[in-house]
């Protein structure tokens, strides 16, 4: 038992020690890219109009800031983004667990998902416009709409791969459905249903920037495409790493999320 309790400790240092060297690894991996890009633009290896560089960006960053509408593009984005994200994750898993409760429903509705997921929904873009008006709805609606099919697809395939024999178990003892998704479809699908989040927050950036660059007259989509219009390619590659930031941290949310309901189900 000692020894066990040792080799336990050990490998848990270990794993300390290894998790460690790959944060400091991505922070100087990243460090190297931005001084290779500081300094390919100093040396005009790129040009700099073109390309920018970190110093060019932040000093459009400090200039955004200073004009006092950076935290107003930032919060507007972010807003946005998490309402699509929220939206098209209830109203997905819902969707989900109807179309899993009723199989007749869900095999006529297959083939319009798989169309769904493929159409390009920024062609329903100028639709939604004139639908829900020209603002922040038509930006959510946008991102909803990219998410959401998505959403229920994933889910829904988690909840088919269960395992039928414990679904059948369940069923001699009398379990209704609505036991048998509360006890063991969704608790079996925990993981699946965690992946998909993590995708639904990609899309909904997607969704939301895309909207932005249509109908937004603040947010971080609309710096883009306003930089792009006066050829101020600075603040573009500053919305673009602000962007990236924003979009890892909503990532590492959702994954320390994952982290506390595995935890709470293992137990």
């Amino acid at each position: 038992m000692i020894r066990e309790s040792r080799e336990h400790k050990e490998y848990i240092k270990a794993m300390k020690r290894h998790n460690i060297m790959v944060f400091f690894t991505r922070i100087l991996i990243l460090i190297g890219i931005f001084a290779l890009w500081e300094a390919a633009g100093d040396l005009k290896w790129i040009d700099p109009f073109l390309i920018s560089t970190p110093s060019r960006a932040f000093k459009s960053l400090v200039t955004i800031y200073e004009e006092g509408t950076l935290f107003s593009h930032i919060g507007i984005t972010c807003m946005e983004t998490i309402l699509g994200f929220t939206i098209g994750t209830l109203l997905g898993t819902v969707i989900a667990v109807l179309l899993w409760w009723s199989n007749f429903v869900s095999r006529v509705l297959d083939p319009y998902l798989v169309v769904l997921n493929a159409l390009p929904k920024v062609a329903l873009a100028p639709i939604i416009i004139f639908w829900v008006g020209n603002g922040i709805k038509a930006i959510v609606v946008i991102a909803l709409l990219i998410s959401i099919v998505v959403t229920i697809i994933s889910i829904l395939d988690g909840f088919r791969q269960v395992d039928g024999d414990k679904i059948k178990l369940l069923k001699t003892f009398g379990a209704n459905k609505g036991q048998i998704l509360s006890n063991l479809i969704i608790p079996a699908s925990i993981p699946t249903i965690v992946s998909a989040l993590k995708i639904s927050v990609g899309l909904s950036w997607v969704g939301v920037i895309m909207g932005e660059f249509l109908v937004a007259k603040q947010g971080l989509g609309f710096l883009i495409v306003y930089g792009g219009q006066i050829s101020q390619l600075d603040m573009v590659m500053m919305s673009i790493i602000i962007l990236a930031f924003l979009a890892y941290v909503m990532y590492e949310i959702v994954s320390l999320i994952e982290k506390k309901i595995s935890s709470k189900f293992q137990q």
